[in-house]
């Protein structure tokens, strides 16, 4: 890349003057927060700093977040790879594609063959294999601040992408949104950088973004919403838009779905349309709903706010004073979208996080340094009333490092640990067969345990009958009256696994059956979904009626 600043042909501030933001490194002799100069100096030394923060990141995260980063993508992966594991109804309705879970299928078979498929190895390495892929996110948001600003902004907008509490939290999960944010950071690069290249490389950029997007789209049709905005921008000031639609859009889109449908209907045995069953599903029959709805407003008064944090006054002033209103316009315009919908979740909209967080390093950027070369550069006389960048370094270390830590390493943990419990005792034969009475999808399932043994859950698949309660909420409305119902029509597991809030009232229950509480996991300080789910016990049959099973 030069060190120049390159404008991006926006119009209005698209040329902002190197007056306002200093080039080079950071203050205090070296690049961001000490970090010397020598990282920054090559794409691979980025890559290679981020790779290392990203796989310390994927180690620390020990958290349960959403049942989709187990139940839509590792569990439709070990069903693939071993033969065995749960698809839950989406995958009946045909409305997700497999080739987000393909992926760690490929994992789970490098594993097999190397005789690595023990329990660490399957809880650990699909999450350092998603490190992987988002230290790649992390360098193209680099890159398309480099582009976009100049090197001081993209270290910046760096810093901001790896303190960011929510990015740490949730990026290195095996989410199909974490596989969509870094596939829209690399995409959007290619895109928002030809505008500065030749009218050949323009061409060659535009179509790999393309590329890039519709894979996007096919592991996440919502990405859609995102190049649906920067598809008409390009389609309204493009000189050859007739060829960019007919030649580019079409032929790439047209081949990407191809290939995808080719691989669904391998895998499910039938010709199966996922993206119209997706938008028929959430958009034309609001499916989503089922599952709980927000304000119209919720994104932008609550969900995007608390994923940024203190980030956020920062990101708005960059927002302002850069003046980049075709990247900060995606962002509002794909959380406008989806306040349209009426169910949200923070992360539909995690792949414009790193466009907000990329304006709070301008403002970072902007901001005088505190070593006295700072002060002689010639920067916008607003962003000199504040104090130096330091104390705002400070301050975003100090608020989004307990914050990051806390999510992934103490807050719903017990989901994951009384998982990583029972493959261990499964895999020493102690395991007959489990019954989940939690919150349906609540932990993980056969991914985690990877052994063949008999588990059954409470089931919460939508239903067509209005007011009518699953399982899961029937159980959760009277457990004691649940169980009574339910004792006629189980065979008797050897391991019951439970929440403390439902607990306390199947105790007796449990103890006229013959279960024993065999061990205890910390959960949650505050209250989760319903109630407080303060821990997750393990109850289990003695050793001589389990051999009766």
């Amino acid at each position: 890349m030069e060190e120049r600043r390159r404008g991006d042909g926006e119009g209005e501030g698209a040329e902002l003057s190197k007056k306002e933001i200093p080039i080079g490194g950071g203050g205090g002799g070296g690049g961001v927060g000490g970090l010397p100069d020598w990282l920054f100096a090559s794409d691979g030394r980025v890559w290679l700093l981020c790779l290392i923060f990203r796989v310390v990141n994927a180690l620390l995260v020990q958290t349960y977040f959403n049942p989709d980063e187990h139940w839509q993508a590792l569990e439709v992966a070990h069903r693939v790879a071993f033969g065995y594991g749960h698809l839950t109804w989406e995958w009946k309705e045909g409305i997700r594609s497999y080739l987000h879970p393909m992926v760690f299928v490929l994992l789970y078979k490098v594993l097999s063959f190397l005789h690595l498929d023990v329990p660490w190895f399957m809880i650990k390495a699909p999450r350092l294999l998603q490190s992987v892929f988002a230290s790649f996110g992390d360098l193209f948001t680099y890159k398309l601040s480099y582009v976009l600003f100049n090197k001081h902004v993209a270290q910046w907008a760096l810093f901001s992408q790896l303190t960011c509490w929510f990015m740490f939290f949730c990026i290195t999960r095996t989410l199909s949104n974490s596989l969509e944010t870094v596939l829209t950071s690399i995409s959007l690069f290619y895109w928002l950088c030809n505008e500065s290249s030749s009218k050949k490389a323009q061409t060659g950029s535009r179509k790999f973004a393309l590329l890039i997007a519709a894979l996007a789209c096919i592991v996440r049709p919502t990405s859609a919403i995102t190049w649906l905005y920067l598809g008409i921008w390009e389609f309204v000031k493009a000189d050859d838009r007739y060829k960019f639609l007919f030649l580019e859009v079409f032929p790439i889109g047209i081949l990407v779905l191809v290939l995808s449908c080719m691989l669904d209907w391998l895998m499910y045995g039938s010709l199966v349309f996922v993206p119209l069953n997706f938008l028929k599903f959430n958009l034309l029959s609001s499916g989503g709903d089922y599952y709980g709805t927000h304000k119209w407003h919720w994104y932008f008064t609550q969900g995007f706010p608390a994923m940024l944090l203190t980030f956020l006054p920062f990101s708005l002033i960059g927002i302002i004073h850069s003046k980049k209103w075709r990247p900060s316009g995606l962002v509002a315009w794909v959380l406008g979208v989806h306040s349209i919908l009426g169910h949200k979740e923070f992360r539909f909209v995690l792949p414009v996080l790193p466009l907000a967080l990329m304006f709070s390093g301008y403002f970072l950027a902007a901001v005088p340094g505190c070593a006295p070369r700072d002060h002689n550069r010639k920067i916008s006389s607003f962003f000199i009333r504040f104090p130096s960048r330091k104390y705002f370094m400070l301050f975003l270390i100090a608020t989004n490092v307990p914050m990051a830590l806390y999510m992934s390493l103490v807050h719903q943990r017990g989901s994951e640990d009384v998982m990583n419990f029972l493959a261990y005792e499964a895999r020493d034969g102690k395991v007959k067969s489990i019954l989940f009475l939690t919150p349906c999808h609540a932990t993980p399932y056969y991914s985690t345990l990877h052994e063949k043994v008999p588990m059954q859950f409470l089931d919460c698949s939508p239903t067509l009958e209005k007011g009518a309660l699953d399982e899961s909420d029937q159980f959760m409305r009277n457990p004691t009256a649940f169980m009574s119902d339910m004792v006629g029509n189980w065979s008797l597991p050897s391991h019951i696994v439970l929440f403390d809030s439902e607990e306390s009232q199947l105790r007796d229950f449990l103890f006229s059956h013959s279960f024993s509480e065999v061990k205890r996991f910390f959960h949650a300080h505050f209250k989760v979904d319903r109630d407080l789910q303060a821990s997750i016990a393990v109850y289990a049959l003695t050793e001589e009626e389990r051999q009766d099973i």
